[in-house]
């Protein structure tokens, strides 16, 4: 089985990855998701995809952006690979690219926030080389 990374580069490409992309973010349905991406990606938002056969099997949205503490990096605000798809390979494959593609665009570090209580991306993410570099803290409802 031959997996390709490729960059969403229009709505046809976004249309096929929602799918996966709803698995994590099921707050939103289709038409709303794609609404939101369009204007993340208005700010430097950009989703990376891995496909087979003509099946997305994993996704993630990523910016590059630069700050004091890390210089620049690429922060991936979203990774899912689709349920049916876990354990094939895709996810360390996406991983490899994106050190690549960091790489490639002088980005010194890789950065992402997994949920407290999801161990199982943990632990992946602990295979593919991360660390726990911190925790993150937030405040929500402040305009609700």
């Amino acid at each position: 089985m031959t997996m390709e990374v490729k960059l969403v580069e229009s709505d046809a490409d976004l249309e096929k990855l929602t799918g996966v992309l709803l698995q994590l973010r099921s707050g939103f349905d289709k038409d709303d998701l794609i609404v939101q991406i369009k204007e993340q990606r208005k700010r430097g938002y950009e989703l990376a995809y891995v496909e087979s056969d003509g099946m997305v099997f994993c996704v993630a949205g990523f910016v590059i952006a630069v700050k004091l503490a890390w210089g620049r990096h690429i922060y991936i605000d979203d990774f899912v690979t689709g349920e049916g798809y876990r354990r094939s390979g895709a996810g360390a494959h996406l991983i490899e690219w994106f050190k690549a593609y960091a790489r490639k665009h002088g980005c010194q570090q890789i950065h992402l926030d997994s949920g407290v209580t999801n161990v199982v991306a943990h632990s992946f993410y602990l295979r593919q080389g991360f660390n726990i570099a911190s925790h993150h803290f937030s405040i929500k409802g402040l305009l609700g």
